[in-house]
């Protein structure tokens, strides 16, 4: 039969059914008529309600479809949407709006959403040769549709421009979140179920499971596109001493960047977009539906206490406009499926703690992305959920109780490259690295670095932190994040030494993540770092500060060592499994590790979360920092310096 179905009026209409004259072609002017059987529907012009109004009778029936229209003057052919399938009409218009660039498109998207009629503008606009030009298009498309051989359009756009008639085919990432297309199965205690595979590494020495070779054929392709990637713009950081690369996630109301650090422009580029899927997936739920809402006072046989993870002290909870409640056991609340690995079953964790609100309010805490992680398999993501968690907590360990913890002498850990990246931060900078073993009572290697400036440098300290099972990775981890600082923290003090003088003399003024490096830029703000920086105390060789050992073939091994150096503590790590189908679809895991007891990462004086956390006083003395269990007065009263 191949009849093909033209829902449309006016020129463009004409034009593409004469483009069409080898097929059985039904015109009709909108969906008001019966649509007879067809291979597929060709919907021209028409506004953001006409084409939902097309998913909304099509997929029912089973009938493909393809649209095509004009907006901002640009031409839009596709996707070519095929009923069952994940990606619609809806989620190449959500792309390709979140993806615009100056936040024009997230504009759009919120006008479309709220006045649907108003776009996309109407086909009948076409100039002459643009219509000729997409009537091709269509009829190419047609004709592949209908031979069985594979659509350009499918899962993609043409974007032509009508002067002088350029075209381009994106790719169009299916939304999970859809509410055309996107099928989230419900949040549920089975599926957090989480049973340990064997995970084999590249090799020993290397925690991964993929290489970033591989990685490089799909992260690129899927993710980064200007006009409707995940990720719509990339930048080389030719400042960073080493090879340093961004890429910006668009969210709604905002741009979120993240980036990589290698000694490779590609590799820091690859970095960067996997940071971005783990930040794109701990914002909120986009595998899962949440469906538990409910009090703890209800829950508490099934979840996590809340007390455990920390709270904001009565003081900060008293401050005009703090943007968090306390916390009311008989509240209820939306609560997510996580999995404990001391008590060995699911559990309950509320939606909050699962995913980051930053400093937005409307739950107990604040909440960063602290935990969160992506790797090649879910044991490579529980992994580095964990050495993340361990990284913050030594450092704040360390800042709050003020341990004089040891130096370490770099040049004893026989790794060439740690030497040269340290040297080469020397020559290039000016400035001198210094390691410290922030290594806290788990055993997990972790490292503090601090570069100093002298008189020449623009910031005063940089301070940074690394935790891997392997000490040179730490102490390499670390170096990587100095180095990116050091000419961000120089600028940052060029342009606003006026604001980190006054947050000297007053923290509060401290309020985002920016400013606490700021702050520790200025030469006055050394006195308070005098715990960690005093020379006096000997050089430690590696391989006398460092008792953990991990060498295993799999990397499933490695993290079960992890795992019962927790246990051994009577620490339990939460893994709330983050994943989406836009990562799964590449073999991608992302987590987030909670480890109720370890210090969470906060960012702005006001947001620290410290009441309720009897590990930070206790821990000094386990370690033989102090003779007696700290008291919450004794604790360092200024910001940290975590960058």
């Amino acid at each position: 039969m191949n009849t093909v179905v033209v829902v449309g009026e006016g020129m463009f209409a004409d034009t593409v059914c004469m483009h069409l004259s080898g097929f059985p072609v039904v015109r009709r002017p909108d969906f008001s008529e019966q649509l007879p059987a067809a291979d597929l529907v060709l919907v021209l012009g028409g506004s953001s309600s006409t084409h939902l109004q097309a998913e909304e009778i099509l997929r029912p029936l089973g009938i493909s479809w393809l649209c095509a229209y004009v907006s901002d003057g640009e031409g839009v052919v596709g996707p070519l949407v095929r009923p069952g399938s994940a990606g619609c009409s809806q989620c190449a218009e959500s792309r390709r709006s979140m993806a615009g660039s100056g936040g024009k498109g997230m504009d759009d998207l919120l006008t479309s959403l709220v006045f649907p009629d108003q776009s996309p503008q109407p086909a009948a606009e076409l100039p002459p040769a643009g219509l000729r030009h997409m009537a091709h298009i269509l009829s190419a498309e047609t004709a592949r549709v209908i031979r069985g051989d594979k659509a350009h359009s499918e899962g993609c756009i043409y974007l032509i421009n009508l002067d002088n008639l350029s075209t381009t085919i994106h790719y169009c990432l299916p939304v999970p979140i859809c509410t055309v297309c996107g099928q989230l199965p419900d949040d549920s205690r089975e599926a957090a179920e989480i049973s340990l595979r064997p995970c084999r590494k590249l090799d020993r020495n290397h925690y991964r499971s993929r290489s970033m070779s591989e990685l490089q054929q799909v992260l690129v392709k899927d993710y980064l596109d200007s006009r409707t990637g995940l990720f719509n713009d990339k930048q080389s950081d030719s400042m960073s001493i080493f090879a340093g690369a961004a890429v910006n996630l668009p969210l709604l109301m905002t741009n979120e960047v993240t980036g990589g650090r290698s000694h490779s422009y590609a590799h820091s580029q690859l970095a960067a977009i996997l940071e971005g899927l783990e930040r794109n997936c701990g914002i909120a739920p986009r595998g899962k539906r949440t469906v538990v809402f409910d009090s703890y006072s209800c829950l508490k046989d099934t979840a996590i206490d809340p007390v455990k993870v920390g709270f904001h002290s009565q003081t900060q909870l008293e401050q005009p406009d703090f943007p968090f409640v306390p916390f009311d056991p008989d509240s209820k609340m939306s609560w997510v499926w996580g999995y404990s690995f001391l008590q060995e079953r699911p559990i309950l964790v509320p939606e909050l703690l699962a995913y980051y609100s930053l400093a937005y309010g409307g739950g107990f805490v604040y909440e960063t992305s602290n935990g969160c992680a992506v790797g090649g398999s879910l044991e490579e993501a529980i992994l580095y959920g964990i050495l993340e968690v361990v990284e913050r907590d030594s450092f704040l360990m360390t800042w709050y109780a003020g341990l004089p913890v040891p130096r370490l002498d770099y040049r004893s850990s026989g790794d060439k490259e740690l030497l040269v990246m340290i040297e080469r931060i020397k020559a290039v900078s000016g400035y001198e690295v210094n390691l410290y073993n922030t290594t806290m009572e788990n055993g997990i290697p972790s490292i503090w670095a601090v570069a100093k400036g002298g008189a020449d440098q623009g910031a005063n300290l940089v301070c940074a932190a690394g935790a891997h099972l392997d000490p040179t990775q730490a102490a390499k981890s670390a170096i990587h994040e100095l180095a990116g600082m050091i000419p961000v923290a120089e600028e940052r003090l060029r342009t606003r030494r006026d604001e980190a003088e006054a947050m000297f003399h007053d923290s509060f003024l401290v309020e985002h993540m920016d400013d606490h490096s700021l702050l520790y830029s200025l030469p006055q703000s050394e006195e308070r770092l005098r715990f960690l920086l005093d020379e006096q105390r000997p050089l430690r060789k590696f391989d006398e500060a460092f008792d953990f050992v991990s060498a295993h073939d799999d990397l499933t091994d490695d993290l079960r060592q992890v795992l019962q150096a927790f246990r051994s503590l009577q620490l339990d790590v939460i893994i709330i499994d983050q994943s989406s189908s836009e990562t799964l679809r590449n073999g991608l895991y992302c987590v987030k590790v909670l480890i109720p007891g370890m210090l969470p990462m906060t960012f702005g004086h006001v947001y620290n979360r410290l009441t309720g956390l009897d590990r930070l006083l206790e821990v000094p003395m386990k370690l033989g920092y102090a003779n007696r269990k700290l008291t919450p007065e004794e604790l360092n009263p200024y910001p940290h310096p975590f960058p």
